[in-house]
């Protein structure tokens, strides 16, 4: 949905946009189209990989910089750069992106056999592997049923919980789907779909406590946008969706806002969010293409005080 996107952002000459997901640069660059010599881009990722390739690009165009941080740290980058209240677009590509997948050593995916890592920053924080040797048997459960909405989440944990106590850690992308699929049966059109993609997407998503970034990358985006400036959003997953829905509306309870951050109208908060249009699917030419792309959902909002 390159095109969509950027047409969400409205990007316009001199203009300066934060790409939160800077990935491999394709909406970095689109903007850079658009936005003429005088326009700036803060380009954003906590993935070192996307980070070296934001700083490649920086090399050869003065008007990116590049930036290791995940979306809770945006308006501390935002901030350093002297540029709170001046960002005339913010755009959050969700989710894992197809280099991090099709990559076996980083361990998202079950389609390659790997260490299961899952860490889109495999400096920081433990390995999915690591967590699993640690997690209880109820807290495995718990995570796959919350953040993959998997209904064998109790059968998974216990199948897991099993294998550890015969001694053998649970290590690589190829053992864990094949616990998975022991106890889990995919019938009629489920059964297209890989049993074990709802507990990678779970397990991926509580290791970079994904949902937790979103809503503190959300809290800032008020305070960081000019009036009229645009936050765009495209989620992969019900639960960031929702998450990104009820912002844009007006929630207060979602997220709960920076205490930095000034009260307007009895919300800490540095402006309304006003919803633009309504949500936009891919078209069916994009998803016959890119089959990733099925699920995803753009939210466009803008900073209206």
């Amino acid at each position: 949905m390159l095109d969509e996107v950027v047409e969400a952002v409205a990007p316009r000459p001199g203009g300066c946009y934060v790409d939160c997901t800077f990935g491999r640069g394709g909406h970095t660059r689109a903007l850079l189209d658009r936005i003429e010599p005088a326009g700036r881009v803060l380009a954003i990722d906590r993935d070192p990989q996307a980070v070296e390739a934001a700083r490649e690009l920086a090399r050869s165009d003065p008007r990116v910089s590049a930036h290791h941080a995940r979306f809770g740290e945006i308006g501390d980058i935002v901030s350093a750069a002297g540029l709170t209240g001046r960002v005339d677009g913010m755009l959050m590509d969700l989710g894992v992106s197809s280099p991090q997948l099709d990559e076996p050593g980083r361990g998202f995916s079950f389609l390659h056999d790997g260490p299961l890592d899952m860490r889109m920053d495999p400096g920081a924080g433990v390995s999915a592997a690591e967590w699993l040797a640690d997690a209880s048997e109820q807290e495995i459960g718990r995570i796959l049923r919350e953040l993959g909405e998997e209904r064998a989440a109790r059968r998974i944990a216990r199948a897991v919980a099993a294998e550890r106590g015969r001694g053998t850690p649970v290590e690589s992308t190829r053992r864990l789907a094949a616990i998975v699929a022991s106890v889990v049966r995919r019938g009629g059109t489920r059964a297209r779909v890989h049993p074990a993609t709802r507990t990678f997407q779970a397990m991926r998503m509580h290791v970079n406590d994904e949902l937790g970034e979103l809503e503190r990358g959300l809290a800032a985006a008020p305070h960081l946008l000019v009036p009229g400036g645009r936050l765009v959003v495209l989620s992969f997953h019900s639960l960031e969706d929702r998450i990104v829905k009820r912002f844009m509306r007006g929630d207060d309870a979602v997220p709960a806002y920076p205490r930095r951050l000034p009260l307007v109208d009895g919300r800490r908060c540095a402006g309304a969010m006003t919803p633009v249009a309504s949500a936009r699917r891919p078209r069916e030419g994009e998803v016959a293409a890119n089959p990733r792309s099925r699920s995803a959902v753009l939210r466009v909002a803008e900073r209206s005080r």
